[in-house]
């Protein structure tokens, strides 16, 4: 039984669709990555743009999971370079989840410190 081989266009679209959604992403975070820039006055902006960040992350996260375990082509033997590489992917979002995440908590206890309500 032959599959049907992805045409050039859709993988050219789909990895544009990632690029484009990674690059949003590190907008998103870019105030958590720097976090020196962060000030108390709109740490609730950046709040709000680094949880949108994040949660997009950690839908990459679980479609990359669910890619690794649950292939589309069940009848196809998937390489050990794709598992591989699926696999480092998935922790090197996980640990960019946990950095993001701890960086968050850095910025609510800055604020704790300093005595402001958001």
């Amino acid at each position: 039984m032959e599959h049907a081989k992805v045409p050039l266009a859709a993988r050219v679209r789909n990895a544009g669709f990632t690029i484009i959604l990674w690059v949003a992403t590190a907008w998103l975070l870019y105030p958590l990555i720097v976090l020196d820039t962060v000030n108390i006055q709109n740490a609730k902006a950046y709040l709000y743009r680094s949880s949108a960040g994040i949660v997009i992350m950690i839908i990459i996260l679980g479609k990359t999971i669910f890619d690794l375990l649950f292939p589309q082509e069940i009848s196809q033997k998937k390489s050990w370079a794709n598992t591989i590489f699926l696999m480092l992917y998935s922790l090197a979002i996980t640990g960019g989840v946990i950095f993001m995440v701890a960086r968050m908590v850095l910025v609510y206890l800055k604020k704790n410190s300093t005595n402001f309500n958001f």
